[in-house]
C-alpha cells in the first residue's frame, strides 16, 4: 500500500518533539526475551517489577528454568497472566538451553535479520512484537516491535491500512522505516503515542502531526489485543 504520510517527515517532526533517540544497549538477549515475555499485556511498571522480583528470587536461569512452576508464577505475578507465563518463561529457556547448551543468543547476530526472527518465533510464546524486541533492544538490529501505540498511530497516520492486524503490521512499517531510523522511529511513535496520540481524546490541537494526518480531528479509539 502506499503510506498517506513520509514516515521520513513524520520522524522529523517527531524529532523536533521528541529529541533525536538514540539506540542504546538494553538487557542481554535472553533477559530481553524473558522481560518482553512478562510484558505481554500489560504495561511497563509492572512486566517491570515482576522481572526484578523473578531475579531476585532465582539464582540464575538454570534456577528458573528447573523451578517448580508454581515458584515462578509466584515470582511473576505482579506482571499478570502468572499462570501462563511462567511456563512460557521456563518452556523457552530450556529449550534454549537444549539447543545451544547455554543461555547465550549470541548466534542471533551473525545470522539474517529474517533468520534470527525465524529462529526467535520458534520459540514458544514468541511472536513478532516480541521477537522485534530482542533482536533491535538486545542487538541494535532494524526490527520494528508494533505495540499498541506504534499501531494506533501508524493506522492514524495512513502508514498501515485499518484492516492490517498488529502482528502483520511489522513487515508492512519495516519496510517504510529506513534502517538506521528503525529505533527513533519505534521509539517516538511510542512517545507520541503515550503523549499525544492516546486511545481515547487524542490531542490533534497540539499535535505536530496534525496537517499531514489525515484522520487529525476525527481519530477515535483503537483497541488492539494482537501480540
Amino acid at each position: 500500500m502506499t503510506a498517506a504520510v513520509d514516515p521520513d517527515a513524520v520522524l522529523d517532526r517527531l524529532r523536533g518533539e521528541y529529541g533525536d533517540l538514540q539506540w542504546r544497549p538494553h538487557h542481554g538477549p535472553v533477559a530481553e526475551l524473558v522481560l518482553t515475555i512478562l510484558s505481554q499485556h500489560t504495561n511497563d511498571t509492572l512486566s517491570g517489577k515482576a522481572f526484578a522480583r523473578l531475579l531476585a528470587r532465582f539464582a540464575d536461569w538454570d534456577a528458573i528454568a528447573d523451578a517448580p512452576v508454581e515458584a515462578v508464577a509466584e515470582a511473576i505475578r505482579d506482571g499478570g497472566l502468572a499462570r501462563q507465563k511462567a511456563p512460557r518463561i521456563q518452556a523457552v529457556l530450556r529449550r534454549i538451553r537444549a539447543e545451544q547448551g547455554a543461555y547465550d543468543l549470541s548466534f542471533l547476530a551473525e545470522q539474517s535479520l529474517d533468520g534470527a526472527r525465524r529462529w526467535l518465533m520458534e520459540l514458544p510464546g514468541v511472536g513478532p512484537k516480541t521477537a522485534a524486541c530482542v533482536l533491535m533492544f538486545a542487538f541494535g538490529l532494524p526490527a520494528l516491535p508494533v505495540d499498541t501505540h506504534v499501531y494506533r498511530v501508524s493506522r492514524r497516520l495512513g502508514l498501515i491500512s485499518p484492516a492490517v492486524s498488529e502482528a502483520k503490521a511489522h513487515p508492512l512499517l519495516e519496510a517504510q522505516v529506513a534502517p538506521a531510523d528503525m529505533y527513533a522511529f519505534h521509539v517516538a511513535l511510542i512517545k507520541h503515542g503515550r503523549h499525544t496520540c492516546t486511545a481515547r481524546a487524542p490531542a490533534c490541537h497540539r499535535c505536530p502531526l496534525a496537517d499531514l494526518c489525515p484522520s487529525a480531528g476525527m481519530a477515535g479509539e483503537i483497541v488492539s489485543t494482537a501480540r
